[in-house]
């Protein structure tokens, strides 16, 4: 594999009305708005170290492979795509306390460096502007 030809990465940072370990969760609930789980026409997931997923986003399969789960902490997993051009690229979200929140981050590594790698950009904001309006006044997990 060239890495050189997959060395973009997408960082992105959002400030969760939640605790660590409720965003933790909820990231994973397929029955939360905001979420890739939620968001799929058809989703086949086992969230587990090694658990499998099958995403399909419209007609484009995502799928991947837990890699590492600490609750309230991380998320690890693989993720490939037609976007990914074959290549299984890694997808890390870690949720952290930020005095009564939790910063979310979202970091995709091993993404092919063209429009292809670049559309994960679009696609991860997307949810990751979504996902905050679950606790957000109103929103199903607001605690308030």
């Amino acid at each position: 594999m060239d890495h050189a030809r997959n060395s973009l990465e997408i960082r992105i940072e959002r400030s969760i009305a939640a605790t660590p370990e409720a965003a933790y969760a909820a990231w994973l609930d397929p029955k939360v708005p905001g979420t890739p789980w939620n968001a799929a026409a058809k989703a086949i997931y086992d969230a587990k170290v090694d658990g499998l997923f099958y995403l399909r986003m419209g007609e484009t399969a995502h799928y991947g492979r837990f890699t590492r789960l600490a609750p309230g902490a991380e998320i690890q997993h693989t993720w490939m795509s037609p976007y990914t051009e074959g290549q299984e690229s890694l997808v890390t979200v870690s949720f952290a306390k930020q005095g009564h929140d939790t910063l979310m981050t979202l970091v995709h590594t091993g993404l092919p460096d063209n429009e292809r790698g670049l559309a994960h950009q679009k696609g991860w904001t997307f949810f990751m502007d979504g996902f905050p309006q679950h606790f957000a006044p109103g929103g199903a997990g607001h605690a308030g």
